[in-house]
């Protein structure tokens, strides 16, 4: 089967950039599968993400011959080997809807992601981690050890080669040092309401003051507590007759949702950052 690859790239939009692109791969008998570009006018930035079959050259010289093209047009540029699951560490905390709904996704093949490991700062999911095969580290955090237990997190991180960080309802705030160590490859749940409510409880916030939408926010990780760029949203509608509980349930299942479908486009490469914002190929 001829190798397939995803090539990713932004840079200063001018003309020429798709000419260039397609002409590359045309001169090495590529078949290009998906294309998908966007300029956008507020930043000057060009997108592309490309996926094309290709027999030869290697995947090595590839690399090396698309450095040239980079140079051109001043670049960020990347290529992946479509067929390699993303390897993906995944922290939770005490709510496991989050964690076991990618866990299902990613053994039944919907995910393009490898799970390595699991971490939590709790025991409660180490039978849920055995039951997929997928090692799990428990590592207590407290205030007086949280930077002891950030550094054995990043060892664990690294030492499974992990490409994407997944939050799963982790309730835990990251150091600034972690969150700059993870930059664009750590991706975070949380509830959005309006108005908002932040603390414990969130959901009985939202039912004493009677909301009418409840929602939620898959985004990257910042030093800017839940405030990095925005992957994906969702909102469900509520009414006088919800509960407490009927809102919680609920919001369960869209932050499963919200969370599956970035962690999805991540490991399929549709994710290019723009500022603060996302370019998202879906």
């Amino acid at each position: 089967m001829t190798p397939a690859y995803i090539l990713t790239l932004s840079c200063p939009d001018r003309t020429g950039i798709v000419h260039a692109v397609s002409g590359f791969l045309l001169e090495r008998g590529a078949n290009i599968e998906e294309a998908q570009q966007f300029n956008d006018p507020a930043s000057g930035l060009f997108f592309m993400r490309v996926r094309f079959a290709c027999d030869s050259p290697s995947e090595a010289a590839l690399r090396e011959q698309l450095a040239s093209l980079s140079e051109v047009f001043n670049m960020r540029l990347k290529l992946h080997a479509a067929a390699e699951p993303m390897p993906t560490v995944i922290l939770v905390s005490k709510e496991g809807h989050c964690l076991n709904d990618l866990l299902f996704r990613w053994k039944s093949g919907h995910l393009a992601i490898d799970v390595r490991a699991i971490i939590s700062n709790h025991r409660d999911f180490y039978q849920l981690a055995a039951t997929y095969n997928v090692p799990f580290h428990h590592i207590p955090v407290t205030a007086a050890t949280k930077a002891q237990a950030e550094s054995r997190q990043m060892e664990i991180i690294e030492a499974e080669g992990a490409e994407l960080v997944v939050l799963a309802r982790y309730m835990q705030i990251l150091s600034n040092d972690m969150c700059s160590r993870l930059a664009g490859r750590a991706i975070n749940i949380h509830h959005s309401f309006l108005p908002s409510f932040k603390g414990a409880r969130p959901y009985n916030q939202a039912h004493d003051r009677g909301v009418k939408l409840i929602g939620a926010t898959a985004h990257y990780v910042t030093a800017d507590l839940d405030e990095g760029p925005i992957i994906e949203q969702d909102v469900e509608r509520a009414d006088h007759t919800d509960t407490a509980e009927d809102l919680t349930l609920r919001g369960r299942d869209t932050e499963s949702q919200v969370l599956a479908r970035a962690v999805k486009w991540h490991g399929e490469h549709r994710v290019l950052l723009n500022g603060h914002r996302t370019v998202v190929f879906k």
